[in-house]
């Protein structure tokens, strides 16, 4: 079962919500979230390199102190102000016309320990390192990890309700996503939310694995140095967007390769043949249809790959999955590509930049083919963590990502 609290969230001013929140530190490179930073960006904090000219080095001291500087700063000049008592808060995402409606919580560190919060991917020390420090500078979480759970009727009931009220934000990014966000202050729904919750079997990590196990990190920091800790501190808990898994849309995670590990095309076409069904589809984008099939663009063309029969494990969490197969019988097999996240033979393409990124790098003679996947599901996604399985790298996208701004959680 899972524990969450309500908190008191440091945010902005109404008016100037969209100006201070920001897309996520990791989905922009310094130069891009220093064209895209405003004034009152959150990117000024989050990735503070872009304050410096030229732009700095991302993990140097100065860079981490001049985080901590800004997130002073922002709240002195009343950019970010603390609620006065303790919420929840409903955050709603709108993308090509469907919304998910999450709960920003406070979740809780030895959830996360004792496996009720789930993970399905590996983490990287270096990344977690640097969200450690980032974290325990700022004494504070400031961008949200992003949390599935098994649907709940009695809260879906009681968000159903909240959102009638008029929200605290309500606006369109440039993206086009729109971000709306309501304020739940009423004692009684609070103290029911956190009892439904208790009820709850687990949390699955969607999106932040590396937020998350930091944040774990440094609450296991401050206890440790803390003598007399209760297990009721601030520091037991981290910012958390929560939304019911029925909410959820995964969408496709792409691969482009260098090189045909000294094939021609034909001899390529032909290796892929015994395990595929290949199937020429001419210079219109194609786009898998179902579990099992793939796209692949290379010399102007896109072709359809179906694994034949015998080639996947439906029966195994792992085994199913489109990335195993194709890891195993293209990457592994054919073109000697081991291991997917040191390999520079190999690059990962989010499918919200569309099967013509696929197109346009391969064309550009940067890639010499790419490979498009069906998205895994959900359910693919909460097997795998309930058998206490890990994903193969770059499986899973989600979109929209989660503004980070909107709710910050101080951790005294």
């Amino acid at each position: 079962m899972v524990r969450v609290k309500p908190f008191a969230a440091i945010r902005p001013p109404k008016e100037i919500a969209s100006e201070v929140a920001s897309r996520p530190y990791d989905v922009l490179n310094s130069v891009e979230a220093k064209a895209e930073a405003g004034e009152k960006s959150l990117l000024h904090i989050i990735k503070a390199e872009i304050d410096f000219d030229p732009i700095a080095e991302e993990h140097s001291q100065p860079v981490y102190d001049k985080a901590v500087e800004n997130f002073k700063e922002w709240q002195k000049k009343g950019w970010l102000v603390q609620d006065k008592k303790e919420n929840y808060y409903v955050y709603a995402q709108t993308m090509e016309g469907r919304t998910q409606y999450g709960l920003v919580v406070a979740a809780n560190v030895e959830d996360y320990m004792t496996g009720a919060i789930k993970k399905h991917e590996l983490t990287r020390k270096e990344k977690e390192d640097d969200r450690m420090i980032h974290v325990r500078n700022q004494n504070a979480n400031l961008e949200p990890v992003f949390f599935a759970y098994p649907d709940n009727d009695e809260i879906n009931a009681i968000v159903a309700n909240v959102i009638k009220g008029a929200p605290e934000y309500d606006y369109t990014a440039e993206d086009g996503f729109g971000h709306h966000f309501w304020v739940i202050d009423d004692e009684k729904t609070i103290k029911r939310i956190t009892e439904i919750f208790a009820t709850i079997p687990a949390f699955y990590v969607a999106d932040g694995h590396h937020r998350t196990a930091a944040a774990a990190r440094v609450g296991l920091e401050k206890k440790e140095n803390n003598p007399d800790h209760t297990g009721n501190e601030e520091y037991n808990f981290f910012l958390a967007v929560v939304f019911p898994e029925s909410h959820l849309k995964v969408i496709d995670y792409n691969r482009v390769i260098k090189d045909l590990n000294g094939m021609s095309k034909e001899q390529f076409i032909e290796a892929l043949s015994k395990d595929f069904i290949v199937e020429k589809k001419g210079t219109e984008i194609y786009k898998p249809t179902s579990l099992h099939n793939f796209s692949m663009y290379i010399d102007g063309n896109w072709y359809s790959l179906q694994a034949k029969e015998g080639t996947y494990n439906d029966s195994d969490p792992i085994g199913v999955l489109d990335v195993t197969v194709l890891s195993n019988l293209v990457f592994d097999k054919l073109l000697d590509i081991k291991d997917l996240r040191t390999s520079h033979r190999i690059d990962f393409v989010g499918g919200i930049r569309g099967l013509g990124e696929l197109k346009k790098r391969v064309d550009s003679g940067e890639m010499v083919a790419a490979f498009a996947l069906y998205p895994v599901s959900m359910k693919q996604i909460i097997d795998i963590a309930d058998t206490g399985n890990i994903m193969p790298p770059k499986t899973t996208w989600f979109e929209p990502k989660l503004r980070s701004g909107l709710a910050i959680h101080k951790l005294a």
